[in-house]
């Protein structure tokens, strides 16, 4: 050793033995080649932490520069910075030409590349491979910095993991082709929650600083670009190598343009993926002199020296790496049972690897059981507790703590001497520690153990409860993600299904953990526990699983909503009703404020289905011809049919190989038909579930089938990913028709209503005509020619033209593509009409009644719109159009107005219409009756206020805006305030009908006025992005309220007329003093990078409380905020797409909606929560 480093050492040896644990030290040395097993058991045998320390820092002094680099990595690896840092300058320069810092030939930086990356390190014992290793890196170089994938495959247990790491230690490799790090991912066998968590946390792990984004993803597509942002925008030309795959629709996940590297049992996983792809076999055993190589490292002997019982061990094991690596670590420490184990491996005394498992090793269990039996007897029991744990899930040392009331350090060393005899694994990120069996391993304890595996869970479910409390749960505790994924799976294999109905009927535990997580991994699990939970009450559980469902979208998004708040809107039969209400009382105590509906009883005459037959994702539903039974298809394989009224389940049919993604009933409902990602399309008996034909001449999956309307003579026509269309006659074994002339996959088909004309739409952005009898091309439409701009090419815009469908009378089709569905002429191929759904949301699907001119509408934003096939407009709830209603003062009367101008006056006491009359020349905007219930006051688009007493006079108007009358109020001494598209606020007079004051207010749209309480004062705001105060007295403005950057669309006065309240279009909210003007309050909306928007775009009401120490918010949700700070005590989500005012008064009653329409079927009445009790601002008609 240089004379530098020695010093070095010496200097700081006192801090050194003071701080350091030896036992991880020494594992990285010992894989460096630079420290022996018999230096490691002589610093062991030492009696303190000190004294074990001091023995490692002597034997390093006697060593060389290599011992001194390895010593100084180690302390790096394991968090011991600052001691590393004392030994940085005395570094020795070592002679070699490629500047490696080892003898095992690895450089610091290359360390710190693959220890940040999750590379797992070299085993203790490593043979190198090199053919392999070589043949593996040129497959990566010719990547050359493109996306693609390099697939290593083989059979379990044949070091493909091994190989692929050992790729990535080579420092000039690294800077040439990855300058942008490694990063590694165990998968394993996941289901789509699995999956998710896996993602979760490789974002986390790739955006450690959070400057991308403060949460996790919530779903796999969110996931997945969060990946393809993060790998682009903050690790280019980086390396993601995935271990362990196997399900080719895992790898959609990481389809993102990335360099990938993945090891495999399955060569063809990356047949569903795009990019350039090659692939490195692995033989499934090592070589006979790999294999004596393996063993004499173990034992610390030349290979010529080893007995002859080693190669039989080889021959007997087929040079299985994961056997070879069992059986040398127990010959490490008893070097004279050669023929004791080669004999246990040839009787094959040991019970087998049950015949279900996914492995086939001949000598595997035999080894296995071995390992274990020379375990010492005191940590045996400790290693059978692992029988308990999930593949491929991996366990942090604090729950292990749990389980077996033990401090960390002893923990860790009961594991360390598992994972030195690998029957165990560590993966080391940073100082956190997460420990995971193999496959294999678990298979086998599973086995071993089965007799004890009820009261193994029950033992941890147990330590939990000792532990923990369900509300101390915190995200920061190294096992709160554990106990989170996998608490109900103990409860449910302990059989305790108690506290599992416990667990899961509380809604503590969902907020917990749908906040944490999201609701997908929660729904699963209601569904894997169902038959548990019904035990205790079905009711209960089916409430439980349809509030989730039922709320699933606003539960994973951020900023997250009340869950007690959303609880309160559930049925009051309903025990989340019941355990949110009783929460509700005891947080009021605390500031909290909460909101309820008070007639919902109304409710149960409501008939609504709610169906889960799939286990996973529902790709597509049908309805029969019929009408009385529905069939679905999706993610899980299978194909079900329930009846539609009950949803009594009639068939459930295993019915593909992979997820099935279209299914469809022909006209005269005998057959179902099937198409999958397994190539194949499938016709069933739908009453028997009988399999009719197997269809499988595609060689892409198929996207879509469709039926003939027809039954006399029955067609079938499917669309693929192979860009063909074709036609089957179900009386045929083979295809009747190919149509060719797509350039991309087929996403939809239809038949026309006569059956003449089949409909295409394909993800090349067109939608094509064929005549069905000839199978030729009639017409081609250029969809995507509709979305082009003069700076982006045709040749790299993608418009995938989702979905078709006919008009009923066969004369007009409509596609749906990005946010736009178009309506075309058949004859002429002309545009008809082409309607905007907004820039926020992405069409679905759209369809056609068969029977009108109405169409339907799918959302990405959880919404469905009905649109006019005759015009293109967009109905919304065509069956009311109602545009506004409102209250009597003693509730026996419904107002409402429509959008033909119309009022109607419906008596509550028997559902009649009283009166009714045609005034108004275009839509009704906003409907008030007086406080003595004669008069009924109404404004409209055709910029007119009618005065109606509706009791006996006939209406009049007050005429006087140019544009339409925006909203008005009622004051005091039968006046009316008035305000306008045209800038303008007026003050009437109604029994004179005369304007008393004219207020020229904004040089744009007037959007909103308030009047204060004390009706001195008016506040006007404007699309021009300002807000005004106003005296009745006087025609200027006493204030004008400057700093909003969107219009202002609503105000509000407090009750003691000090503060106004303004509102705008980007989610700000401000707090003015009335008396100067002066602004005391901002809130600003979020920013798009920290989440979703204030209130998800506009605030649209605003509203003090009456001791004005609160403001209710209204915009895409309710929000509750202090109104000194407008810090947030409440939000309210509700089950619509967005809410549109906030305001309900009370004497006279008023809703109303802006920009839509409300049906009237039921009305829903808010109360408060306060500490007095339950206070109602009015009481309901029920």
């Amino acid at each position: 050793m240089d004379a530098k480093a020695r010093n070095c050492l010496l200097q700081h040896r006192q801090a050194l033995e003071r701080d350091i644990k030896t036992s991880y030290i020494m594992d990285h040395m010992i894989s460096n080649g630079v420290l022996t097993v018999s230096e490691e058991e002589k610093v062991k045998n030492e009696p303190t932490q000190r004294q074990r320390a001091a023995m490692l820092i002597k034997m390093i002094l006697k060593k060389d520069n290599y011992s001194y680099i390895s010593f100084y990595n180690a302390l790096l690896h394991e968090g011991y910075k600052d001691l590393a840092a004392l030994l940085h300058g005395g570094i020795p320069v070592v002679s070699s030409s490629d500047g490696k810092d080892s003898v095992s030939g690895i450089t610091s930086y290359v360390r710190t590349v693959l220890c940040e990356g999750g590379v797992p390190q070299r085993p203790v014992v490593f043979v190198t491979r090199k053919r392999l290793v070589n043949a593996i890196q040129q497959k990566l170089s010719k990547l050359n910095g493109e996306p693609g994938w390099v697939t290593i495959y083989g059979m379990a247990g044949c070091g493909k993991s091994v190989l692929a790491a050992e790729a990535v230690r080579d420092h000039s490799f690294l800077e040439d082709c990855f300058p942008g790090g490694v990063h590694w991912v165990s998968v394993g066998k996941q289901d789509k929650s699995g999956l998710l968590m896996k993602l979760q946390n490789l974002c986390a792990r790739l955006d450690q600083d959070e400057s991308f984004s403060q949460r996790l993803p919530l779903n796999i597509e969110e996931a997945k670009d969060r990946l393809r942002i993060l790998m682009l925008r903050k690790h280019p030309r980086s390396l993601l190598i995935l271990d362990d795959v196997w399900d080719p629709w895992v790898l959609k996940a990481f389809d993102n343009q990335c360099q990938i590297l993945l090891t495999t049992r399955d060569k063809s996983v990356t047949d569903s993926v795009m990019g350039p792809k090659y692939v490195v076999p692995v033989e499934s055993g090592l070589g006979k002199e790999k294999g004596l190589e393996i063993l004499s490292l173990f034992v610390n002997m030349k290979k010529a020296d080893l007995p002859e019982q080693a190669h039989s061990i080889i021959q007997e094991c087929k040079g299985s790496p994961l056997v070879v690596s069992l059986i040398g670590a127990l010959l490490r420490d008893f070097p004279n049972r050669w023929e004791y184990y080669l004999r246990q491996l040839q009787n094959k005394q040991f019970k087998r690897i049950r015949k279900s498992s996914s492995y086939d090793y001949e000598a595997l269990d035999e080894a296995m059981s071995i390992s274990v039996e020379m375990l010492r007897e005191d940590i045996k029991d400790y290693y059978t507790d692992l029988s308990i744990f999930q593949k491929d899930v991996k366990v942090p040392t604090k729950v292990l703590c749990i389980l077996w009331d033990l401090e960390t350090e002893e923990v860790e060393d009961i594991l360390q001497e598992f994972v030195n005899k690998s029957l165990l694994f560590c993966d080391r990120n940073g100082k956190s520690f997460l420990y995971y069996l193999h496959d294999l391993q678990v298979d086998f304890l599973t086995e071993k153990n089965r007799r004890q595996l009820q009261d193994l869970h029950k033992k941890m479910v147990t330590q939990f409860q000792r532990h923990h409390r369900l509300h101390s749960l915190s995200p920061d505790q190294e096992d709160c993600m554990y106990w989170y994924n996998f608490l109900a799976y103990h409860m449910a294999s302990a059989n305790m299904h108690k506290e599992l109905c416990a667990l899961m009927f509380s809604l503590d535990w969902i907020k917990a953990k749908t906040e944490l997580v999201g609701p997908a991994h929660l729904i699963h699990e209601f569904v894997e526990y169902r038959h548990i939970l019904d035990e205790k009450d079905g009711t209960d559980c089916e409430n439980f699983q349809e509030f989730l469902s039922l709320n699933g979208h606003l539960l994973g998004r951020q900023p997250f909503p009340n869950i007690v708040q959303l609880g309160l809107c559930e049925m009051e039969t309903s025990e989340v009703y019941r355990q949110a209400k009783l929460q509700a009382k005891q947080e009021v105590d605390n500031g909290m404020l909460y909101l309820e509906w008070v007639n919902k009883k109304n409710m149960k005459n409501l008939s609504r289905l709610v169906v889960r037959p799939h286990i996973d994702a529902v790709y597509h539903a049908c309805f029969s011809e019929d009408g009385q039974r529905i069939g679905s298809c999706g993610a899980d394989k299978t194909l079900q049919v329930f009846k539609a009224e009950t949803g009594e389940k009639l068939l459930e049919i295993k019915a593909h190989e992979d997820e099935v993604l279209c299914c469809a009933f022909s006209a005269d409902d005998r057959f179902i038909a099937t198409c999958s990602v397994d190539k194949k399309v499938k016709i069933w008996n739908s009453m028997t579930g009988e399999l009719v034909r197997i269809y499988d001449e595609h060689s892409e999956q198929v996207n879509c089938c469709h039926f003939t309307n027809n039954s006399n003579h029955l067609l079938l026509a499917t669309g693929s990913n192979d860009c063909f269309l074709k036609l089957w006659d179900l009386n045929q074994e083979e295809c009747r028709n190919t149509m060719f002339g797509h350039t991309n996959s087929v996403s939809h088909c239809r038949f026309s209503p006569d059956d003449e004309v089949l409909a295409s739409c394909s993800a090349d952005g067109t939608l094509k005509l064929w005549d069905v009898k000839s199978a030729n091309e009639r017409k081609s439409i250029n969809v995507k020619q509709f979305f082009l701009n003069s700076e982006e090419p045709q040749e790299d815009l993608e418009v995938i033209v989702k979905c078709c469908s006919w008009s009923a009378d066969g004369a007009k089709i409509m596609v749906a593509a990005k946010n736009k569905v178009f309506l075309f002429d058949i004859h002429t191929s002309g545009l008809l009409a082409e309607i905007h759904m907004g820039h926020h949301s992405t069409v679905q699907y759209c369809d056609f009644s068969p029977h009108n001119h109405l169409a339907v509408v799918a959302l990405s934003q959880y919404c469905v719109e009905l649109i006019n096939g005759n015009t293109g407009q967009i109905d919304h709830l065509t069956e009311a159009q109602v545009s506004c209603c409102c209250l009597s003062p003693r509730l026996q009367y419904l107002a409402f107005g429509g959008e033909d101008g119309a009022i109607q006056i419906l008596e509550l006491l028997n559902n009649r219409i009283f009166q009714s009359r045609n005034g108004h020349k275009s839509t009704v905007r906003h409907i008030q009756f007086t406080a003595d219930g004669k008069t009924l006051i109404s404004s409209s688009d055709d910029s007119a206020v009618q005065i109606w007493n509706w009791q006996s006079e006939d209406p009049f108007f007050l005429q006087a805006h140019q544009e339409t009358v925006k909203d008005f109020r009622l004051l005091k001494n039968s006046r009316l305030l008035s305000w306008s598209f045209d800038g303008t606020v007026k003050v009437w007079n109604i029994i004179t009908r005369r304007i008393e004051k004219d207020f020229m207010c904004h040089k744009d749209t007037v959007l909103s006025c308030d009047i204060s309480s004390d009706a001195a004062k008016f506040s006007s705001t404007s699309a021009d992005k300002t807000a005004k105060i106003w005296s009745f007295e006087l025609l200027s403005p006493l204030h004008e309220l400057r700093g909003h950057k969107g219009c202002v669309r609503c105000s509000s006065f407090s009750m003691d007329n000090t503060l106004l309240a303004t509102g705008d279009d980007n989610g700000e909210i401000r707090i003015w003093n009335v008396s100067n003007g002066e602004l005391l309050h901002l809130c600003a909306p979020i920013s798009a990078e920290e989440g979703t928007a204030t209130h998800g775009g506009w605030v649209t009401d605003l509203c003090f409380s009456p001791d004005t120490k609160m403001l209710v918010s209204a915009g895409g949700y309710l929000k509750v905020r202090d109104s000194q700070r407008l810090k947030e005590k409440s939000s309210l989500y509700l089950n619509f797409q967005a809410i549109f005012t906030s305001c309900v008064s009370v004497g006279p009653h008023t809703a109303h909606q802006k920009g839509g329409a409300v049906t009237v079927t039921l009305f829903w009445v808010l109360r408060w929560i306060c500490k007095a009790g339950f206070l109602r601002s009015f009481r309901s008609s029920d």
